[in-house]
């Protein structure tokens, strides 16, 4: 499939393409080029995923299930009776 730059350097990305990423309007994409020089197109939502996988503290970020009061957080952290 073939699509043509505008001067602002802006492409329409084809309708199957899109279908296929499941992007909608507002949707964020990412660009890299592979190591034979290929652009490949990934869904942001998809690479989001990825990422967050990998990383262990981001991976738990929001579970605690204890509601702290920020006076009782920091008494236990500093030690202080």
């Amino acid at each position: 499939m073939a699509t043509t730059m505008t001067s602002k350097g802006q492409v329409t990305i084809p309708k199957p393409i899109r279908d296929a990423l499941h992007l909608m309007p507002g949707s964020a994409v990412e660009f890299s080029v592979n190591a034979q020089g290929e652009v490949v197109l990934h869904s942001g939502k998809a690479r989001a995923v990825q990422k967050k996988v990998h990383d262990r503290f981001e991976a738990v970020r929001g579970k605690a299930d204890i509601k702290w009061r920020t006076d009782d957080l920091m008494l236990l952290l500093r030690g202080e009776d």
